[in-house]
């Protein structure tokens, strides 16, 4: 029996189904784009305690800096607002501006994760131009009850809970996720560069203390086998606090601390139809609210704009005013409306077909920092995709999107891909090419921005044109029952990238540094977005898998080339340059165990490896190269189909004590705090089976009555 389920679970890993890369079902070896996949059981043996975590060290392609305002994720040489991250296929919201907060994504409740790379906009639309990020989560559809809790701690007072309840009782269906996550944060030095001096008593931490927890429920209706109907929502919350008691008020010591609200609700449904029901159509409809405030610890005067009569004739001025402690202020709220129709039909000569329509509305309030303090953007597309099985070895699959927008008026995306196979090699080539549109931050968003002694006013501009770029690829692939390997490059070119350019602080609309440095003309910078830069990444990544009965060892490795044309600020010029974060080498591997022990007890080992060479920058010190190894034990008891199971994961990150102890703010290769012992406790009940039968006794009951 125990020699029958690995087999059964190596098939199952070869027909593995993914839906990413081109929005219909394949099985990873047949999917015409290069998916990279990271599936459960990688997850369960590496027990990751973030999404940051799990990435940076099962792939060798991305690269983070986590900060207070996201997580500074890199891909292919390109910053978070060129990734797209999906959720369950939808967009995460969080900062237009690009620094997307992924503890939005509760690690615990990951089923998979679908990594697709390079330009994809002609199919997921705008911000998608280095890759797209599909996180797939846990469904409980069975009927009757299930529920799970996992509590994990570690050094740092780094403390993360995650529950689940989900039921299912004939047609409806309920599931309710919540996940916390709290540490107390970590200084890996004093020392720090302010005040044009080098400082050795700094109080800031490499990683402020933050706390925040998410509630999420969905709710499903089948009212016929074909047709399922949803509703969803979610609550987010986060506080990050920053040091108060610190000797330089130029740099260690806050006078607010930083809160983040985030909100969703979904209504959609699904209707499958035709042979074995591979036929679709589905429509979505979906609000998110991303809100940043300070909260106030300590009094503050900050600039507002006086508007309304009672103000006399400071009526449209820029004044400074005091918050005291406990009082809050909004920064930004930022809200998405999207609505999207689409189906997928498979027709006859092996021809699938995948159409759709979609809507955005973007809507940004944000008192001081918008002309009239709101803004508002929207963009619609039309989607075509069709995959045509020419031969049984050949699959060519074309794609083009049409999109309007308010401002950059209508523009074509198209791609091209073809898969040629050969037993079980396959090979690809792609190109496809990407847009990004100017977020409602860069078109309306204007504030101050003081870095040490010199003070810019940045402005928004609604002359901008979207960002475009050309992606090419290509790649060869193994895929055996045992022994899995591959090796791809690619071209991605950039252009009309958007980026900060000085302008005569006569473009500072009028009145507004007249309230606080005279009339401007000496003391403060002006800098609008303006279309200006272009970029040149390319690369090569190699992955290697093996299986030998309970042991399997995975490894990456990630080449990386960048040239950009950016815009030096401070020089006033164009300089050919590194692309900022650019790693040339990364890699990871990992050597995973897993053996059951009769049927009651499952024993499980994961080592695991992640570096990077250096990282380069322009205006700060470049990144120190790394090499991190870490080591995961999980324990299960219990029968995985019981009634109740019990799993124990003790572990140690960062075996060897890796710190990066460069000064403030230059600690730019990695963050983390040194050796750290962790461990988590897991409890499931699965009360499933017992609840369908009685459902289906009672029902037999019911109709004996009735005779």
């Amino acid at each position: 029996m125990l020699l029958l389920a690995q087999n059964e679970e190596k098939e199952t890993a070869m027909k593995e189904i993914v839906v990413t890369a081109t929005g219909t079902q394949h099985t990873l070896k047949d999917v015409p784009v290069q998916t990279e996949v990271i599936n459960r059981k990688m997850l369960d043996s590496f027990g990751g305690k973030s999404i940051e975590e799990i990435l940076g060290s099962l792939t060798a392609s991305f690269a983070f800096n986590e900060g207070d305002m996201g997580s500074q994720m890199q891909l292919g040489g390109l910053g978070n607002s060129y990734i797209l991250v999906l959720v369950d296929g939808k967009r995460l919201h969080g900062d237009v501006g690009g620094e997307n907060d992924l503890g939005l994504i509760d690690p615990q409740n990951i089923e998979r994760i679908e990594i697709v790379k390079g330009a994809q906009s002609a199919l997921y639309g705008s911000d998608a131009m280095a890759g797209v990020i599909n996180i797939i989560t846990k469904k409980h559809p069975e009927a009757g009850v299930y529920a799970d809790n996992t509590t994990r701690y570690g050094m740092h007072n780094d403390l993360r809970q995650h529950n689940t309840i989900a039921f299912n009782i004939g047609k409806f269906g309920s599931q309710t996720n919540f996940q916390m996550q709290r540490n107390d944060g970590w200084q890996n030095t004093a020392e720090e560069f302010a005040e044009g001096m080098v400082l050795t008593d700094s109080k800031n931490k490499t990683v402020n203390e933050f706390r925040n927890w998410q509630l999420a429920q969905r709710l499903t209706y089948r009212p016929t086998r074909d047709v399922e109907l949803y509703a969803d929502g979610s609550y987010y919350k986060k506080n990050i606090m920053r040091p108060r008691n610190g000797n330089h008020p130029s740099c260690d010591v806050y006078t607010y601390d930083l809160r983040y609200n985030n909100a969703s609700a979904s209504l959609g449904g699904k209707w499958n139809w035709g042979k074995e029901k591979r036929n679709s159509v589905s429509l979505d409809a979906d609000w998110n609210k991303h809100a940043y405030s300070y909260d106030y610890t300590a009094r503050t005067y900050e600039y507002i704009l006086l508007e309304g009569e009672g103000y006399g004739d400071l009526d449209g001025e820029w004044y400074s005013v005091p918050y005291l402690p406990g009082q809050s202020k909004l920064q930004s709220d930022q809200q998405r409306f999207m609505t999207q129709l689409k189906g997928i039909l498979y027709l006859p000569y092996e021809n699938t077909l995948h159409a759709g329509a979609e809507y955005r509305y973007d809507y940004l309030n944000a008192p001081d920092r918008t002309e009239g303090g709101t803004a508002s953007d929207w963009t619609s597309a039309l989607y075509v995709q069709d995959e045509f099985d020419l031969l049984k070895w050949f699959n060519l699959t074309a794609g083009l999107r049409l999109v309007g927008n308010r401002n950059f008026g209508v523009r074509l995306t198209p791609k091209v891909s073809a898969m040629f196979s050969a037993g079980d090699f396959r090979f690809r080539l792609g190109w496809s090419q990407g847009f990004k549109t100017p977020t409602v931050k860069e078109l309306h968003y204007r504030y101050l921005h003081v870095m040490g002694s010199s003070t810019f006013f940045n402005i928004g501009n609604t002359g901008l044109d979207p960002q475009r770029s050309n992606y090419y690829s290509t790649g060869l692939e193994y895929r055996g029952k045992r022994f899995t390997a591959s090796v791809g490059g690619y071209l991605n070119k950039l252009d009309d990238m958007i980026a900060l350019v000085n302008v005569p602080v006569g473009a500072i609309p009028a009145g507004i540094t007249t309230a606080y440095l005279g009339d401007g003309s000496s003391n403060v910078q002006a800098r609008m977005y303006r279309n200006m830069d272009d970029a040149r990444t390319y690369g090569v990544d190699v992955s290697l898998s093996c299986v030998f009965r309970d042991l399997t060892f995975t490894s990456a490795y990630s080449w990386l080339n960048t040239e950009a044309n950016l815009y030096d600020a401070g020089k006033d010029r164009m300089m050919s340059v590194t692309i900022d974060g650019t790693a040339h080498h990364k890699w990871s591997a990992s050597a995973m165990y897993s053996h059951a022990f009769g049927s009651f007890y499952k024993l499980g080992i994961n080592l695991t490896t992640r570096g990077s060479s250096t990282r380069f920058y322009q205006n700060n010190r470049n990144g120190k190269p790394f090499q991190i190894w870490r080591l995961n034990t999980s324990h299960d008891f219990g029968k995985p189909a019981g009634m109740l199971a019990y799993r124990l994961e003790l572990g140690v990150d960062n075996i060897f004590n890796y710190v990066d102890r460069t000064m403030h703010p230059y600690h730019l290769g990695n963050n983390t705090p040194g050796t750290t012992v962790f461990g988590s406790f897991c409890i499931k009940f699965n009360y499933g089976k017992r609840v369908k039968n009685n459902i289906s006794t009672t029902k037999l009951k019911s109709n004996d009555e009735e005779d």
